[in-house]
């Protein structure tokens, strides 16, 4: 709507603040007053928009801020997009008519201008790019990890030969992190995965009559698959991420780079005891799991089904073999190998920004989890093909 020339048009206003027009031949007059301050009821600049946008004769705009009381960033916000349509529409602004200080701020908004790709743009991509996509980043993460495998191989031939080492006492202090620290979670994980293989068999073997046969499907499965699995599991989460975000952080702090200044391996110093420190626990973890899981199984057999005590550890001990522990013993010693390089390879390869020590940590943990799982089910292929 155009308004006649002196009429005054007020378009909104609130307690402490408020703004209204006056057309004055080509010019419009926008007078503001009151308190424009964060936190306080403002009245909506739409109409004005709307005004500027819809009066086709109008050719410049000026500011009346004489009633102006308190105010702070929320004016200039206002008054930016006051000059943002003013601009689109063609309408020149006199901004010496705003308050000094004000000009100095939109001075300064306007020092540098916005970057023209700061927006992130939706892009439809097909679904043959998308796959293309997915190969390339495959094939730049099987490179890295072949990259970071063949430096621990060869600083843990550097480190045999004595031309790199790493502190003794550091090795003791991740096996106390990754082992006894560790028991509590695995005694809960591992009694509960126990009591659950008892009340899954029992269901199917009470049908026959055969309930003593859970003690066979407890061990056999708590020995050969799941005490290593799930430790290993219970280790991704706990320790594999703690290593990616103690090297994120160092990385971040540039301590990796100090310890290259003085000449240091940070494969050797850092990423080989915490490797040993996996495989020298992981064997000693998946024992004490194996024992927790035969004893949460008992609990259910010989509570809760007609098997004594002395029949649950009888029918244990004639289905476990050596083989069986051994079996779970090269399996955890595996699966911590593969937990420390995924935490130590993404905590190595971390950025260096405390949002990159996050994504570090929580890919370390996915990277570790996919491995286990796939070289779990290899090593089961393997050693049901030879019998074992």
């Amino acid at each position: 709507m155009i308004q006649s020339d002196n009429s005054p048009l007020i378009v909104n206003a609130v307690a402490g603040a408020s703004i209204s027009t006056v057309r004055r031949q080509q010019t419009l007059e926008v007078a503001i007053g009151g308190d424009w301050v964060l936190d306080a009821p403002v009245p909506p600049l739409e109409p004005v928009l709307t005004q500027i946008e819809s009066d086709t004769a109008l050719k410049s705009l000026v500011f009346a801020t004489a009633g102006l009381g308190r105010w702070d960033s929320m004016l200039v916000t206002e008054v930016v997009k006051l000059l943002d349509c003013a601009n689109r529409c063609g309408v020149a602004v006199d901004k010496t008519t705003l308050p000094l200080p004000i000009q100095n701020l939109l001075a300064l908004a306007a020092a540098v201008p916005e970057r023209i790709d700061a927006h992130r743009q939706q892009q439809s991509v097909s679904w043959h790019e998308a796959m293309h996509a997915a190969w390339l980043g495959a094939l730049r993460e099987s490179r890295a990890m072949l990259l970071f495998v063949g430096e621990m191989a060869l600083s843990t031939l550097a480190t045999l030969r004595g031309q790199a080492h790493f502190r003794r006492e550091d090795l003791w202090l991740y096996v106390q992190e990754c082992g006894p620290s560790a028991l509590p979670i695995v005694t809960l994980i591992s009694l509960l995965v126990g009591l659950i293989l008892a009340f899954v068999g029992a269901v199917q073997l009470s049908l026959f009559g055969a309930q003593i046969y859970i003690a066979n499907l407890v061990s056999l499965g708590m020995t050969r698959e799941m005490g290593g699995l799930m430790t290993a599991i219970i280790m991704s989460g706990r320790t594999g991420a703690a290593y990616a975000a103690q090297l994120g952080t160092m990385h971040v702090n540039s301590e990796i780079d100090a310890l290259r200044t003085m000449n240091l391996d940070p494969m050797a110093f850092l990423v080989l005891p915490r490797m040993l420190a996996l495989i020298l626990i992981m064997p000693l973890l998946c024992l004490y799991a194996d024992l927790m899981g035969i004893i949460g199984g008992g609990l259910v057999t010989v509570n809760f089904f007609d098997v004594s005590l002395t029949e649950y550890v009888d029918r244990t001990a004639s289905a476990v073999k050596m083989k069986d522990f051994t079996i779970g013993f090269v399996k955890c010693a595996v699966f911590g190998i593969l937990i420390a390089l995924s935490g130590c390879m993404r905590g190595m390869q971390c950025g260096r920004s405390a949002s990159a020590v996050g994504e570090a940590g929580t890919s370390a943990v996915v990277t570790a989890i996919v491995f286990i799982v796939v070289a779990d089910s290899v090593m089961t292929i393997i050693c049901n093909r030879l019998g074992i």
